[in-house]
């Protein structure tokens, strides 16, 4: 029976920022979202972290007790139903991998880690559903603890999407560690932020927009601040924003601000995000900024809901991919075919029997042979390269790293090694699904040229078992051949075909 969102069940997204964490629930009533939660803390995970050891023990230890916290929450909902998503902090520490495994411990759910362009996807249909439906562009700029994302989109269509690494936590262990607020560190803060936009201010304002938007805290506490001293009537200009730097100044010091409707830990970076705004209002020669309670964790709840009502973003990306890179569909399709009905024999004996793991197969039979548009030799890797490093829009970077090593594996030697650093169950799974595929691409030699005769597939723990029609192999002397290589190569990887 297929899923769909129904009006009881509870929905929840999990934002793990650089600087502060955020969960949303929410129920689907008559196709709008009601919230029905909201809490944030301030974890600033981003602080201290070191390119060589990673996010700081201390700064662990505060995203830990959060996620502890928030794990009450989620306890016994639909893992269909609850997204947890990672960004730039996740990305980019070396030590990632280790702190989202304790995550997961007191979370019960996995993290996913984003690309930039991927979260800038995420913060603008966040935004978007919560501003009127109006024709004409508009620019949505979100600055988080890390990064920045810069969006021009129309209704709820993205057009252009980047992300710059410049955010309020690293900006502040950059140019005010000390804690000092003078005309030199705004100015070298306010520098940087300029040197990073210029990179998009072309193309930028060459598209255009006829309003700007900004998301998330830092926008949400400037707007305050400036309505708060009488520095503007309402939202955000460069005037009103050069008047609150000079009022920070004077304080000399963050320990010594006070800024009404401003909380204490906002204000240990709240001068960091205010030169990157200054930085990007002069470049990109914004007039007015208005501010959007929308960001990224409404924009995954609302694409979490497209993904189970079957309105999923990835279908379209995987579709584009194929035609960006005029992949033969007929061919791609009947693999596809072949591989599902293998899936469908073995799926619950090799207990593999979940969507996730139904979706990566298809995924990767449409995908599989992308990487001809680079070389037929080594087209498997080529496959694989173009889908860990492309952006894939709804695809996370460990759905992209997956799919990789299923596409590198399809053909030639098992991708034993590109699964080491997996758990058990994880390695066990994927090579699982690169063996159906390589028997589905096996089975389509002839590119549609003859009628492919499926085979009866029988699995075990580290065996496989194919029988064809009585006679179709004596008369098919190329796929007899074929499989013998292939049983040559399973076995370099520790399984056994057999066929008959």
């Amino acid at each position: 029976m297929e899923q769909s969102v129904q009006p009881q069940q509870v929905l929840a997204a999990v934002d793990l920022g650089s600087n502060s964490f955020h969960m949303v629930m929410a129920r689907l009533i008559n196709g709008q979202l009601q919230i029905i939660d909201q809490r944030g803390e301030k974890v600033q995970l981003a602080a201290g972290l070191h390119p060589i050891t990673g996010i700081a023990e201390d700064a662990q230890e505060r995203a830990l007790a959060c996620l502890e916290r928030f794990g009450q929450h989620l306890r016994g909902l639909d893992p269909h139903l609850v997204t947890i998503l990672g960004t730039n902090t996740l990305r980019q520490a070396p030590n990632s991998a280790g702190f989202m495994l304790k995550a997961k411990g007191v979370l019960g759910f996995p993290i996913e880690v984003i690309s930039g362009i991927e979260e800038a996807r995420l913060v603008y249909l966040g935004v978007a559903h919560t501003l009127a439906d109006d024709d004409g562009k508009r620019l949505v700029i979100d600055i988080g603890g890390g990064s920045t994302e810069f969006i021009i989109g129309e209704r709820f269509a993205p057009l252009k999407m980047e992300s710059l690494g410049m955010g309020c936590v690293t900006y502040t262990d950059r140019f005010f560690n000390d804690g000092e607020l003078s005309e030199w560190n705004f100015s070298q803060a306010i520098a940087a932020a300029r040197r990073e936009v210029y990179s998009i201010k072309t193309t930028y304002k060459r598209i255009g927009w006829q309003n700007a938007v900004g998301s998330s805290g830092t926008m949400r506490a400037t707007a305050r601040v400036l309505v708060n001293y009488g520095l503007i009537e309402d939202g955000i200009d460069l005037k009103a924003l050069h008047g609150l730097k000079k009022l920070l100044v004077q304080h000399k010091h963050i320990s010594k601000l006070e800024l009404q409707g401003v909380k204490d830990q906002r204000l240990q970076v709240f001068p960091a995000g205010l030169a990157i705004l200054i930085g990007l209002f002069e470049v990109l020669g914004i007039d007015h900024l208005t501010y959007s309670d929308g960001a990224l964790r409404e924009g995954a709840l609302n694409d979490l809901i497209g993904r189970v009502n079957h309105e999923d973003v990835r279908e379209k990306t995987v579709a584009a991919m194929q035609s960006r890179f005029v992949v033969d569909m007929a061919h791609a399709q009947n693999v596809k075919n072949s591989a599902m009905g293998l899936y469908e024999q073995v799926a619950k004996r090799w207990k593999i029997d979940e969507p996730t793991n139904a979706d990566n197969l298809r995924w990767a039979a449409e995908l599989h042979e992308v990487g001809l548009a680079i070389a037929h030799s080594s087209y498997n890797k080529h496959s694989g390269y173009l889908v860990q490093y492309c952006d894939m829009s709804g695809f996370t970077k460990q759905n992209q790293e997956t799919l990789a090593i299923i596409l590198r594996g399809h053909r030639k030697k098992l991708p034993i090694h590109d699964v080491e650093g997996m758990s058990k169950r994880g390695a066990k799974t994927v090579l699982r699904l690169c063996i159906l595929l390589r028997l589905a691409t096996l089975l389509h030699f002839g590119r549609g040229g003859e009628e492919v005769v499926e085979p009866k597939i029988e699995a075990f723990k580290y065996s496989i078992k194919l029988t064809f029609p009585e006679g179709h192999l004596g008369n098919n002397p190329m796929t007899v051949s074929d499989l013998e290589r292939e049983k040559a190569l399973l076995e370099e990887g520790m399984f056994d075909l057999s066929f008959t």
